[in-house]
């Protein structure tokens, strides 16, 4: 039968037993090219070597379809004492209208044969398997690259963002900066005219175009205190220098900081705060909101820039 020649020339090429009884039995004995290409795709399973156990009432080389209950023409030619496979040999071979066994020769000549076809279907096999591992790395590759772009998108989109952000921060920083200048601008306008204004008067009034002074009375009432509406501050900065300017006795501390922040050679943003030396007092961020007035500095002070 040709399904026990299949399995001796399994056996022969040296597969295991258990492996081509079972690529025989699965094939549906279709001949030798189709078991050798049923383990090479199988021989991987985990449960290849596990024993075979054929179907209930069906032995190898028997019909699938036969009752249980009835043995089958390969058992039945076994109980008689014959071999259904080669009838006392290991294979037979056509020549013309009779059978006849194949010789050691022939046999070797077609296990080689076999063996040549398993290895070209090996080679196949492993030059199909590069081929789809090639596509799946390329696969691989084109998928990186595509996530990789993703991501430099949203890092471009994020770093985008930040540098609006922070380009928006500068100018809401810079008009805050101008809103000060113009105050300050205005504020010495206003003390210039009013300075202006008095100097002229006294001007006309001064003493050279009316005569010599008359004297001073020897005694009267001590002069009233006068209500200072500005004053004279000036500030010593860290390298030594000083700056001074006029500033109204109502404004708050907070503008002598913003006059130093705006023309002193500090910095940018290096924080400071300002105190007395004599007697000696640093001020806090509620002092900075209080009147020059109130804080004694009228209607002239001397502060101190320092760090904090």
């Amino acid at each position: 039968m040709a399904e026990q020649t299949t399995l001796d020339s399994l056996l022969e090429m040296g597969f295991d037993r258990n492996r081509a009884e079972k690529a025989v039995a699965h094939t549906g004995n279709q001949g030798i090219e189709r078991a050798m290409d049923w383990l090479m795709e199988h021989e991987g399973d985990p449960d290849i070597d596990e024993p075979y156990v054929p179907p209930v009432g069906n032995v190898l080389g028997g019909t699938g379809g036969c009752d249980p209950q009835q043995p089958s023409p390969a058992a039945q030619t076994a109980a008689e004492g014959t071999d259904p496979a080669t009838d006392g040999s290991d294979q037979m071979i056509h020549d013309g209208d009779t059978k006849r066994p194949m010789t050691e020769e022939e046999k070797r000549e077609q296990i080689k044969r076999l063996e040549e076809l398993m290895r070209v279907k090996q080679e196949e096999r492993r030059e199909r398997e590069r081929a789809e591992e090639v596509d799946r790395e390329k696969q691989r590759r084109r998928q990186g690259q595509e996530l990789l772009q993703v991501k430099q998108k949203l890092q471009e989109d994020e770093m985008k963002k930040m540098v609006d952000l922070r380009q928006r921060e500068k100018n809401d920083d810079k008009m805050a900066k101008q809103r000060v200048r113009d105050k300050i601008a205005r504020d010495r306008e206003e003390r210039a005219l009013k300075f202006g204004g008095g100097s002229s008067s006294t001007a006309l009034t001064s003493p050279s175009a009316e005569g010599p002074p008359s004297s001073p009375p020897s005694q009267g009432p001590p002069p009233a205190k006068k209500d200072y509406n500005e004053c004279r501050i000036q500030v010593r900065m860290l390298d030594g220098s000083a700056l001074t300017s006029v500033f109204k006795a109502q404004e708050p501390l907070a503008a002598v900081r913003v006059y130093v922040q705006m023309n002193g050679n500090a910095p940018e943003g290096q924080d400071f705060t300002l105190l007395s030396p004599y007697p000696r007092r640093v001020y806090t961020e509620l002092d900075m909101e209080k009147p020059l007035q109130e804080l004694g500095l009228v209607p002239s002070a001397v502060l101190v820039v320092a760090k904090k």
